[in-house]
């Protein structure tokens, strides 16, 4: 027993050493592959990416794969009754593109005839919050420019799983049975996605058949199933039998847009988002501003660098919500907003000793959604996003197809002297956002869903990455701030890894703030790859906030 002890003695100070080499304050460690790879919030989603890419696919490929198998797990979040963006990265020329598969109000939808019906404020939910979805011809498009697969191979996965079944995760479960009382109101919706009456336990196998019929539609006739064929028609037929005002027109002349991204430097890397009528502007306004001072030395969760940040924010947004509109409809400052002279003023109103709980809009000069990245082995990167908006959309369910219909028009106003009123064929202020950043031979492809939540979560992981050189996993887990409810206010929601002296510091500063536990989903979850191209390595971050992983392309073994 005494020589025991003594072995043991001797053993534990080099284990220690050992843990103490390997200490760090991130979870999970990067995935490091020199094939594809693909992060999503679902395993299943991340496995039929990288499945995918293992037969040759290409990271676009891989990536329409991987977000028609989150439909189908992920009901709530995303699916085809909703919209998409996304940024292409191509390896060879090393050009970007940008798409924009955001769907537009029915001809029929204006302010005044919501007014006939006596409706002043923009429906949250049901038929009147429901615009035409984009996600099905954006994936058309993107796979006609940078597919490599025949486009029927690329829905194989998601139609097994909606005909087969799958286990209910951990985080998917709470969100659909938070969203039970909106799945009750409609006898389609009940039917579809709450068996027996309730929302699926955790663990239980659930399948979707009728969703599984909708997708061999699309995958055997293509996107005109969907805006001309018989998915249009029932989404039409459905409309109708709610009072609603979609009619064929209205899906069959839609097209996404190929669009131009936009961006800033910061700190020597170049950020990238899409332009309006998304809110990813928002996000490089921010870090503009965080721009004008340098990080505190203390660290990313220092009370002085928090404030900064939540100042910024705050800033940014209001310009963002006084702003941004579908830019056919209305003039966009962007590049007023983007300036840097700009940055500096708005960062003068920044009180580092006090909150603002009220931020009033700039004056620049004029000129709940599911994200996932993908890289395949030749290093082309896809940051893709896509939501149904809030949890089911606009919580009516498509008759017999299984799916339900987004409610991004609930975005809209009805104030008709404002940039993003309501208007038939208009685009309403978007959330989603993918984004990119690059600065010599690395090129990462990133993006962290949650409504209001993105832009702010975009400037923190950029910080957390080239202000305080954390790798990707570390600069995605680290404890994140956010705004409550979407709206500007002292009221902050933080995760409470924020050390306690910390936090009563802001409080002292006059933040309200609402603290949540370690990793909470109102943080958004996040997806990042990244390619090397002096290298040639692909790695990738998953968000531990989520039920995903970063799957890398599995090998051919004979």
């Amino acid at each position: 027993m005494l020589r025991s002890l003594l072995l043991l003695c001797c053993l534990v100070p080099g284990l220690t050493l050992d843990l103490n080499a390997q200490d760090r304050s991130y979870g999970r460690s990067v995935v490091v592959s020199d094939r594809g790879i693909v992060a999503t919030s679902h395993y299943l989603a991340s496995q039929a990416g990288a499945q995918v890419l293992a037969q040759g696919g290409s990271a676009m490929d891989a990536a329409i794969a991987a977000n028609a198998v989150l439909g189908v797990t992920e009901p709530m979040m995303n699916g085809i009754g909703g919209d998409l963006f996304l940024i292409y990265w191509d390896a060879k020329s090393g050009k970007l593109y940008g798409l924009n598969a955001s769907g537009w109000a029915p001809r029929r939808l204006s302010i005044e005839f919501l007014a006939k019906q006596g409706i002043t404020t923009m429906p949250r939910e049901g038929i009147h919050s429901v615009t035409v979805p984009g996600v099905v011809d954006g994936w058309s498009q993107a796979h006609k420019r940078f597919g490599r697969l025949p486009w029927q191979d690329l829905f194989a996965p998601a139609i097994y799983y909606a005909d087969h079944g799958y286990a209910v995760p951990e985080i998917i479960h709470d969100i659909w049975v938070a969203d039970e009382a909106k799945m009750q109101k409609t006898e389609e919706a009940r039917r579809v996605f709450l068996p027996d009456g309730k929302a699926p336990q955790l663990g239980a196998r659930f399948n979707n058949p009728d969703v599984g019929k909708a997708l061999k539609l699309i995958a055997e006739q293509g996107r005109d199933a969907f805006y001309k064929g018989p998915i249009a028609q029932a989404i039409v037929d459905t409309s109708a039998a709610f009072g609603g005002t979609m009619q064929p027109e209205d899906l069959a002349e839609f097209s996404a847009e190929w669009v131009e991204p936009v961006s800033i430097d910061y700190r020597g890397w170049k950020v990238y988002e899409l332009p309006p009528n998304g809110q990813g502007m928002a996000a490089l306004e921010m870090l503009n501003i965080m721009e004008q001072s340098q990080p505190d030395t203390a660290g990313p969760q220092a009370a002085a660098e928090l404030h900064k940040k939540i100042e910024a924010m705050k800033l940014a947004y209001a310009d963002l919500y006084r702003y941004n509109a579908d830019p056919k409809f209305a003039k966009v400052p962007v590049a007023g907003l983007l300036s840097k002279a700009y940055a500096a003023a708005r960062a003068t109103h920044i009180d580092p000793n006090k909150a603002n709980c009220a931020p009033d809009a700039g004056h620049p000069a004029t000129s709940d959604t599911t994200y996932l990245a993908a890289v395949d082995k030749e290093g082309n990167v896809v940051s893709m996003i896509q939501s149904n908006y809030a949890g089911f959309g606009s919580g009516i369910v498509v008759k017999g197809m299984g799916f339900a219909l987004q409610n991004r028009g609930a975005l809209f106003t009805l104030d008709a002297h404002h940039p993003n009123a309501l208007a038939p064929r208009k685009r309403p202020f978007h959330t989603i956002i993918p984004a990119f950043m690059e600065r010599g031979d690395v090129h990462i492809g990133f993006g962290i869903m949650g409504g209001a939540n993105q832009p702010l979560a975009h400037a923190q992981f950029v910080s957390n990455l080239v202000d305080y050189g954390m790798n990707i996993q570390g600069a995605l887990e680290a404890p994140r701030f956010t705004v409550s409810g979407g709206q500007l206010s002292c009221d902050i929601v933080i995760e409470s890894r924020v050390k306690p002296e910390v936090l009563q510091a802001l409080r002292d500063k006059g933040h309200n703030l609402i603290v949540r536990k370690e990793y909470t989903v109102l943080m958004g979850r996040g997806q990042v790859v990244v390619h090397n191209a002096k290298t040639g390595m692909n790695s990738a971050a998953s968000d531990p906030r989520a039920d995903g992983v970063a799957e890398p392309e599995p090998p051919p073994f004979r």
